[in-house]
């Protein structure tokens, strides 16, 4: 199937409610071939853009004046957003203002929120995750659906967006910074993935395949979770020591999470189920920091999860080059929203 009929068998555009779509555009390929299939399946009435001038790069103006020109072209209107720079990890702060701006404007109109996720990014994020972060949750990679979110082309490779966007006469963005070893972004596609393949020609395929059934999986064992916290926000501690370990240690897991907030990632909260049932079984009350700025408190019997505030504020300017592109639960890359599948802030949205 070519790209359009792979979009259109996933089923997320058009949007089966029938909500028209926002697409972030960075001007690189992913999100150039996204808007265009956004405007083909829904219609370029159903259908707006927003890009981000972070003004980061010198030729940031140059890839807006491009998605200015490309709109014009598929007759889709087009919101810029000019975002003032924050002090800290600049890749978190450029994920934070284009899904802010992004979901705004979804709202304002009812609207689902597409971003350019591909296959080869999925990929990237699942290998990145794996290596950085333990737990089964780094090898799900990125939900097709995730609320307003959605990701139609992740059943398309790069080089599939690439072919479409010259079949169909559409020039993109590059952005140096997508092939530079400085970011693990770079040293992931560049090097990472290229050995895998030497490997084994299927390894990316396998990759993908994997998620596809641990998400499956997934589904069972948060329903087991769910049912052992039957709405609550807490555990007595006597039920913990009695689960399961593999059980005991999603849902503490869970409870981490949710005291977190949304979107948080506390995989090794897991690993102190041990330490929470000793404390309970040393004294009436205590509390352990279980990482993730959050405590586990036990209380009555009863185990709590609790959020804390960071004991020393970012530092300004404290970007650096391991990890500014990868805050810890997000995407890789930021996809579709910059040049090159979105890696880069610049231009995003």
């Amino acid at each position: 199937m070519d790209v359009l009929e792979l979009v259109r068998a996933g089923g997320l555009l058009p949007d089966s409610a029938g909500r028209p779509c926002v697409a972030m555009l960075s001007g690189g390929r992913d999100s150039v071939c996204l808007l265009d299939v956004a405007v083909t399946l829904c219609g370029p009435e159903r259908v707006r853009a927003l890009h981000v001038n972070y003004g980061l790069r010198g030729d940031a103006d140059e890839d807006e004046g491009h998605c200015e020109e490309l709109c014009a072209r598929l007759d889709v209107p087009l919101e810029v957003v000019r975002a003032e720079r924050s002090i800290g990890n600049v890749q978190a702060w450029a994920r934070e203002v284009r899904y802010k701006e992004a979901l705004a404007l979804a709202e304002k109109h009812d609207a689902v929120v597409a971003v350019g996720h591909t296959a080869s990014d999925q990929v990237e994020t699942i290998l990145y995750r794996l290596a950085a972060s333990p737990g089964r949750r780094a090898l799900l990679g990125m939900a097709a659906r995730d609320g307003r979110v959605v990701r139609p082309l992740l059943g398309v490779t790069r080089e599939q967006t690439a072919a479409r966007c010259l079949a169909r006469g559409l020039q993109w963005r590059e952005d140096a910074t997508n092939d530079s070893d400085t970011y693990a972004r770079g040293r992931v596609r560049g090097k990472l993935v290229p050995a895998l393949r030497a490997v084994h020609p299927a390894a990316e395929a396998n990759v993908l395949r994997t998620a596809e059934l641990l998400r499956e999986e997934t589904a069972l064992l948060d329903g087991l979770v769910d049912a052992e916290l039957a709405g609550e926000s807490s555990i007595a501690v006597e039920r913990l020591a009695q689960l399961h370990p593999a059980l005991a240690r999603l849902l503490v897991i869970r409870l981490a999470e949710q005291a977190a907030g949304p979107g948080a990632y506390v995989p090794q909260a897991g690993d102190r189920v041990a330490e929470i049932l000793a404390l309970a079984g040393r004294q009436r009350r205590g509390e352990l920091h279980v990482g993730g700025l959050v405590s586990a408190t036990v209380a009555d019997g009863r185990l709590r999860m609790v959020a804390i505030a960071p004991h020393f504020p970012s530092p300004e300017g404290g970007d650096s080059p391991e990890g500014e592109d990868f805050p810890e639960g997000e995407d890789f890359p930021e996809g579709g929203d910059s040049p090159e599948g979105g890696d880069s802030p610049e231009g995003g949205g």
